[in-house]
């Protein structure tokens, strides 16, 4: 069997995609801290619906190493049902070894809506309880991608982190995901130990250290000490910045061809690409280079995988890069 590149951990969900028309955004004063607002108790027209298959962080990240050129998979689980074998078939079109997807009887696979105004989204979610279990593959993959599961998922993470333990040869990076945060720190501290590269966003790692600071650089220094080797921490559309324990970089974003018209799944295609690069043998200042761009490619496309690029595409991109689009020491 050939070795697998690029194993990505992580919950599969169809999402459905509401495209509100009759909606407000009201902001604090900074323009953060944002609310949706609809009229309550009436009939709310929308625009359209549109629903995406085998999309979450884990198989977006497997999807965008599959478009890259690596020997990727998936391992999820699903429900015994439709949507489920539509997931299936969408790792599969994509070429995405489906080898590590568990199937459940009586459960209904992950389907969360979407409430899209302008070109930003808030996400209902619910996640099943699989009652999730760890088997491990026969041959390792030279790379984990650890990221998004549900709240019954801990004792599972924490066999995982068990089996990374026991085999320091694979090469992990970590992109929590919500209720991963939630537990805080130190129940997977194992995995931010072994970390080769962590990723998360300004408010999720201020989140994480309980911290009131939005100092990028005293972020990063802060989850840098729970262990990860490498730590990435990006800030919407002011750019993304990296941390080795030695050099501070920052990157600016990849020029918006258009205004973008849906955001969801630009975190998961930056983390995503950084972690295919170094997995290429990039060093962080080029890998930094690399994320945006598939970002950027992402938001101009309903959903979190259609915009994700060939390697020959993404190369293109960083050839007819602007002048000044290179990561910068801070």
């Amino acid at each position: 069997m050939k070795q697998i590149d690029f194993l990505a951990i992580g919950d599969i969900v169809v999402d459905a995609f509401i495209r509100l028309k009759d909606a407000s955004v009201h902001c604090n004063i900074k323009k953060e801290d944002c609310e949706l607002c609809m009229p309550f108790g009436e009939k709310i027209p929308f625009e359209f619906a549109e629903v995406v298959t085998a999309v979450g962080n884990g198989p977006n990240a497997a999807v965008s190493a599959a478009r890259l050129g690596l020997n990727s998979a998936s391992m999820c689980d699903i429900g015994n049902d439709l949507n489920g074998s539509d997931c299936v078939a969408s790792l599969k079109k994509n070429g995405v070894s489906t080898k590590f997807v568990s199937k459940h009887k009586n459960k209904k696979t992950n389907y969360h809506y979407v409430l899209w105004y302008e070109d930003e989204r808030t996400i209902l979610v619910k996640h099943e309880d699989f009652g999730y279990k760890f088997s491990a593959p026969r041959k390792n993959p030279r790379w984990v991608y650890i990221t998004s599961l549900g709240a019954e998922s801990l004792p599972y993470q924490l066999e995982i982190a068990n089996w990374l333990q026991k085999n320091p040869d694979i090469k992990v990076a970590f992109q929590p995901g919500t209720f991963q945060m939630n537990v805080g720190f130190e129940k997977l501290l194992a995995f931010y130990k072994r970390s080769e590269v962590f990723f998360c966003n300004v408010e999720e790692a201020k989140r994480i250290l309980k911290s009131e600071s939005s100092d990028t650089k005293e972020l990063m220094k802060g989850i840098h000490s729970l262990g990860p080797k490498n730590v990435v921490i990006t800030d919407g559309p002011k750019g993304a910045y990296a941390f080795d324990g030695n050099r501070n970089w920052f990157m600016p974003p990849y020029p918006d061809p258009k205004p973008p018209y849906e955001r969801t799944g630009a975190g998961d295609a930056f983390a995503s690409t950084f972690t295919v690069a170094l997995a290429l043998g990039k060093p962080i200042s080029e890998a930094l280079m690399w994320g945006p761009i598939n970002s950027m490619s992402v938001v101009q496309n309903i959903g979190a995988q259609k915009g994700l690029l060939s390697r020959e595409k993404l190369e293109e991109f960083l050839k007819n890069a602007p002048e000044g689009y290179s990561a910068k020491e801070i």
